[in-house]
């Protein structure tokens, strides 16, 4: 498996035409083991089937380029502009979120015709298209793409919930599970006070929300080497840690204790003293390894181990200093579709980039001077900037070329069906 800087170097070579036509084929590959009842399926109304997913990728490009900037423009399906939008209320009208698995029609078949379409038209635009039109192609283009690198790690993760809800608990992929790795003693990597610049830099692409770059005062600080295991998290849970609750935020307990929450989403208990632990992956169900990270907490949960652990979670601030200045964080040591264990980094931190997504204290709000693009394209990610938490790094689903220090990721304190995992911080 190529390495995350060969991949990312890679990237940044390959021209426009071909990125769009590599990550288009790469959502279809991810589908490819799939039937075309498992694509029409939701399985909560968090999730979507990996059929609208396989669409609503293509109505962005579509919508936002082919409608815009294509001469003679003519929709594939007028009625797919209502069914495919997501939350783009400056578009028009949206399908029920809840109800997308009961689009039975059209068709999965239909919905590749959909994709063949618009891609075709895309390349034309693309190889077609004059200087004075070519920059804001380029860029709506290249805005897409990410756009989709997200859904594909959606697909993945949608895909696990809905076989998870499924009695037989079916793997999604029939290859070997990846090992693991070895155990790796945690460390402290200090960091002390001073100012730092936080954002986007200005080179290659960025979110808006990652802009502007600008500094911040950092009180000293500690970062732990590499993510909490499903070892200590464990101990957490045998020493109590779902029954305490002096370790849990107000909302938090009312949450575990509404849902009777007593372990991660995935896990499932032993039915006899003395068998172990087992964990559901997109690879079926497998017995819990211990040398793993933890994966699939709320923020509540991630919370409520770090005081439990007599530490924190970093803030965003802190996360993004910290992965600037340490080699480690630039290798991902995660095995496909399931994060993996690592072996010893010395005192660098691993397991930035390519485990899991980590859970910060920062909720999610705008930068200082933060200004949201123009038009419906500006709703993708400011009008999210409430009752959110920021997670950074990413994880064993995100595409590599998709991953950079600045990125921030943002869900409600009690999802857990993203890969979400815990690195501890201490003042």
């Amino acid at each position: 498996m190529k390495s995350r800087n060969a991949e990312l170097q890679s990237a940044a070579r390959m021209p426009l035409v071909e990125k769009f036509n590599e990550v288009r084929r790469y959502s279809v590959r991810l589908a490819e083991p799939l039937s075309a009842e498992d694509c029409g399926a939701q399985s909560m109304p968090d999730a979507s089937p990996v059929k609208w997913h396989l669409a609503h990728t293509t109505w962005f490009f579509e919508t936002f380029i082919l409608e815009k900037l294509e001469p003679g423009f003519r929709p594939f399906q007028p009625a797919f502009r209502m069914l495919f939008n997501s939350y783009y209320n400056g578009v028009g009208e949206k399908h029920v979120r809840a109800h997308r698995g009961l689009l039975t029609r059209p068709s999965l078949s239909e919905v590749l015709d959909y994709r063949r379409d618009v891609d075709a038209r895309i390349s034309r635009l693309l190889a077609q298209s004059d200087r004075s039109a070519s920059d804001e192609i380029c860029r709506l283009v290249t805005l897409g793409l990410h756009h989709e690198q997200q859904h594909q790690e959606l697909l993945l993760t949608d895909v696990k919930h809905l076989f998870w809800m499924n009695p037989l608990k079916p793997a999604m992929l029939d290859t070997a599970f990846p090992g693991a790795g070895e155990e790796m003693p945690l460390r402290w990597k200090a960091f002390d006070a001073g100012i730092a610049e936080i954002g986007a830099r200005g080179e290659g692409f960025c979110f808006d929300n990652e802009t502007p770059r600008h500094r911040r005062f950092l009180e000293a600080f500690e970062v732990a080497s590499r993510l909490v295991t499903n070892a200590e998290y464990l101990r957490f849970m045998e020493e109590g840690g779902y029954q305490d609750p002096s370790l849990w935020l107000s909302e938090g307990w009312d949450w575990l204790c509404a849902n009777r929450l007593t372990h991660p989403l995935y896990w499932q208990a032993p039915a006899n003293d003395g068998q172990p632990w087992r964990e559901f992956s997109l690879y079926g169900m497998q017995e819990l390894d211990l040398h793993r990270p933890v994966t699939h907490l709320s923020f509540f949960e991630a919370d409520a181990y770090a005081r439990w652990a007599d530490a924190r979670l970093p803030t965003e601030a802190e996360w993004e200093h910290a992965a600037e200045f340490s080699r480690g964080s630039r290798d991902t040591g995660a095995s496909p579709f399931h994060p993996s264990g690592m072996l010893d980094d010395g005192d660098e931190l691993a397991q930035m980039f390519g485990s899991c997504w980590q859970w910060t204290s920062s909720s999610y709000a705008a930068y200082p001077g933060y200004a949201p693009a123009a038009g419906a394209i500006g709703e993708y990610n400011g009008k999210f900037m409430v009752n959110q938490y920021v997670l950074r790094g990413s994880s064993c689903a995100t595409p590599p070329s998709h991953s950079r220090t600045s990125y921030r990721n943002f869900f409600p304190s009690n999802a857990r069906w993203q890969f979400s995992g815990i690195r501890l911080a201490r003042s």
